[in-house]
């Protein structure tokens, strides 16, 4: 019964007209930007930050999830008719899904991403709802030791799932926990890396960074490879299945549901590693592998149930632990602390109309998102002729204004746009930035715990591995590391990611 009380609390929430109009404005970006090549959800939170802090909490958490959920489905747009990925996600729907398109099914490969996307992300909400409570409730067991543990488990397997040289993947976060050290000692308030600047008392603006480093970076990123776009099917025909197709993606769709469940809710996992992982084992048992490249409908059905469910599930680490399992989570919790709001397990209790709310909302935004895609595919394929060139300069001028507004500072402004220089310097390079925003988040929290705990042993280091689920966690963690880094794992991985 306190499952149903409480759904009805959320729906509540999600459904009073203002958080209604703020599902559907998140739900319309997301598609928009997963429609355009080249700005992925990431980008346009971090641009959209600013944004949220005339919004109430639950307002401005409900729009930015709608825009992570509808960039899933808007990318598999461009991925099906250009064979141009409009978010990372969705580069596995683009090998049959593109293919379905040049034979002339673009209707229906569109139906089969918008119709598995629904399922698969109204699936996943419900697991969110299920084992979100009972997780926050074992969170409040924790002391200042397994949070210290967990971080460092996080921070790990963030490491092991990133794409590249895992090297290159500890360096980043080693850099993100340098990064979010500037600033005043949390205890002493002594300065520290603020090299005389008083502007670098509080630290670096987490907005800034978040903008340089995932907004400014791309757009140059993207100037410097204009793509020429070419559409396959300008008029999509019909998008209805037929009866032998709609029996061919019943099962991937439940194997997509089930893998993106579950890998969403690792951290560094979520949407991109669970529609790979879908793809590669529908290739390996369906009864038509030779299709598999050239418009095998099982090749989008799988992957874009496994995106969708990753993207939603992903939010069960960052509402019960404060944990962000990605990059966009990391945002998420970001513009909780601005809002004045602490992540992790006391907001299911402190703050049930948040929670309940925003989980509420995820159903009401899949349905939207279903009326969005398939209807208006028409507006969608015409936004498409847009040129970058065109778009870039207003998107630029937008995360100025927005990163200046948020302190009024116009020191905000150079020091986003550092962060976009060392962004594309680090992409360059074959270093991904992801796990540098996540050390940068989550490394003022580590130090915390890390010092709360030494405080309470009176200095005693054992205390992280005599208590039993402190040391459970260090020692996931040190498997983690050691299996990564064996010969054979690392070459498996390379092949991967490559593939």
């Amino acid at each position: 019964m306190d499952l149903l009380d409480n759904l009805a609390l959320g729906f509540s929430v999600a459904l009073s007209l203002q958080n209604v109009f703020y599902c559907f404005v998140g739900a319309l970006l997301g598609t928009l930007i997963g429609v355009l090549p080249g700005l992925g959800p990431v980008a346009t939170i971090a641009m959209l930050l600013p944004l949220t802090f005339g919004l109430p909490p639950v307002s401005a958490l409900i729009m930015l999830a709608g825009i992570y959920y509808g960039a899933q489905y808007g990318g598999s747009t461009t991925a099906i008719l250009i064979n141009l990925p409009g978010e990372s996600s969705s580069v596995v729907t683009a090998i049959d899904g593109h293919q379905m398109a040049r034979k002339g099914r673009a209707g229906a490969a569109l139906a089969t991403a918008a119709l598995g996307s629904f399922f698969a992300g109204s699936v996943a909400t419900l697991l969110l709802a299920l084992f979100a409570p009972p997780l926050a409730n074992l969170a409040l067991q924790f002391g200042p030791p397994e949070y210290f543990s967990l971080m460092v488990l996080g921070l790990i397997a963030s490491v092991t799932l990133a794409s590249g040289s895992v090297v290159k993947a500890i360096a980043m976060i080693v850099l993100g926990l340098i990064l979010g050290l500037s600033g005043q000692d949390i205890y002493t308030g002594t300065p520290r890396f603020t090299f005389d600047m008083q502007e670098l008392s509080d630290g670096f603006d987490f907005v800034a960074l978040a903008m340089g480093m995932f907004g400014i970076s791309e757009i140059i990123r993207n100037l410097e490879d204009e793509h020429q776009r070419s559409l396959v099917a300008a008029k999509v025909k019909s998008l209805m299945l037929t009866k032998e197709e709609f029996k061919r993606i019943i099962a991937p769709v439940l194997r997509g549901t089930v893998i993106g469940s579950f890998l969403g809710i690792l951290p560094g996992g979520g949407a991109m590693l669970s529609s790979f992982a879908s793809y590669s084992i529908e290739k390996k048992i369906s009864k038509y592998p030779r299709e598999f490249g050239r418009g095998a409908i099982e090749g989008v059905a799988g992957p874009e149930s496994a995106n969708n469910a990753g993207a939603q599930t992903s939010f069960i680490p960052m509402l019960t632990l404060g944990i962000p399992s990605n990059p966009v989570m990391a945002l998420m919790i970001g513009a909780l602390i601005i809002q004045g709001i602490t992540p992790g397990p006391n907001v299911v209790t402190e703050k049930p109309d948040l929670f309940w709310g925003v989980i509420a909302s995820m159903w009401v935004g899949n349905f939207m998102l279903v009326l969005l895609n398939l209807p208006l595919i028409g507006m969608w394929v015409r936004l498409l002729t847009v040129p970058y060139h065109v778009m870039f300069p207003a998107i630029i001028a937008f995360c100025c204004i927005g990163v200046y507004s948020v302190n009024n500072n116009t020191f905000d402004v150079y020091t986003m746009a550092l962060f976009g220089l060392l962004g594309y310097a680090l992409v360059k390079l074959d270093c991904e930035p992801a796990p540098l925003l996540l050390g940068f988040v989550i490394g003022p929290m580590l130090e915390e715990y890390l010092r709360r705990a030494m405080l309470i042993s009176r200095g005693d280091p054992t205390v992280f591995v005599t208590r039993p689920i402190s040391a459970v966690l260090l020692l996931l963690a040190l498997a983690a590391l050691v299996v990564v880094l064996l010969p054979s794992v690392q070459k498996g991985r390379e092949e991967a990611f490559k593939e």
